[in-house]
Formats: C-alpha cells, sequence, structure tokens
C-alpha cells in the first residue's frame, strides 16, 4: 500500500461527499460533518462484505483491497485522531462501535477487525424484543464517547423489530 496514494485518494473521496452533503442540504442551517468519520465506517463496512457488494465499496473508497482500507483506518485510528489528553493538547476522541442483534453472529475475522484495526466498541443486543434497551444503550455510548455534548442519537422508536445492525462513530473535539 502506497500511503501516500492512499491518503489522497480518501482526502478526494471526503472532500467529494462533502461537497455532494452540502449541495443536496435543502436547509438554511449551519452544517457540521466529518468526512473522514463517514469514510472509516463505510470501510469498516467493507471489511465485513464479501463478493460484489465489496468490489461496490472498493471502488467508491478508491481502494484496491480492505487490507489496505484496513492498515490505512488504523494508522488514522491510532495516530491522527490520538488524544493530546492532560499534556495542554487538543482534546479529540475518535470512536467507533458495531452493535448486532443477537440473532446474527460477529465472524470471528470480522470481530477481529473491528476490535484490532478499528478499536470499536461491539455488541449483540436484542433488536427484536427489546429496542428501546437497545436504543438506550447506543445513545449512552454516545452521550459517554461526546463527554455529554451528543444526549441521543436515536430518538425513540427509530429502533425496531427490524433493525440488524447499528454503526455508529462519535467524533469529539474540543
Amino acid at each position: 500500500m502506497d500511503l501516500r496514494e492512499s491518503i489522497s485518494n480518501q482526502t478526494h473521496l471526503s472532500l467529494s461527499l462533502a461537497k455532494h452533503i452540502i449541495a443536496t442540504n435543502t436547509q438554511d442551517c449551519n452544517l457540521v460533518l466529518s468526512a473522514l468519520s463517514i469514510q472509516v465506517l463505510l470501510a469498516l463496512i467493507a471489511s465485513g462484505s464479501k463478493g460484489p457488494t465489496q468490489d461496490q465499496f472498493l471502488s467508491f473508497l478508491k481502494s484496491a483491497s480492505t487490507h489496505d482500507l484496513n492498515s490505512l483506518s488504523s494508522q488514522l485510528v491510532n495516530g491522527v485522531f490520538a488524544d493530546g489528553g492532560p499534556s495542554g493538547g487538543p482534546r479529540i476522541s475518535f470512536a467507533n462501535a458495531v452493535w448486532v442483534d443477537q440473532s446474527l453472529h460477529f465472524k470471528p475475522s470480522f470481530k477481529e477487525i473491528v476490535d484490532d484495526v478499528y478499536k470499536a466498541a461491539s455488541d449483540r443486543v436484542d433488536f427484536q424484543n427489546k429496542p428501546d434497551e437497545a436504543t438506550n444503550e447506543v445513545n449512552g455510548w454516545v452521550r459517554k464517547e461526546t463527554n455529554g455534548l451528543i444526549r441521543e442519537i436515536l430518538p425513540r422508536g427509530s429502533v425496531d423489530g427490524t433493525t440488524r445492525l447499528i454503526l455508529a462513530n462519535a467524533l469529539y473535539f474540543k
């Protein structure tokens, strides 16, 4: 993997995503987005897919392989988004999470990528019988990862028995 080329490809993708979102935003309001967060979650999805679906993600993400995507994402998660912490640097938190319905299972290889490459929290929850509890768990995670700035990302009723998977990304910067 050529790191410079990967970064150039992901920068182009991020700018394209931002331009598209800005162009299609019909509301007269401020807009804040993290195109890099979107790219990281799409790379995570690509890592969990196979066949034509994975090929489409790789094409969209301008990457030759999930290995290249995971390598770049790992460097971003471990380096670029490293917290300045108590030393006086900027406070930054970049967190990912995956919740899957308890009727499904993480494939061991995907679980390893989720844990080791993306440093993502992962859990199996009961979307079918306890959707409100799953909603509360996701909202609690978001509240924790944003230091309480975002208290609710999923409104009541947004998760139901048809939900099978939730991917989340929280970016906190101060």
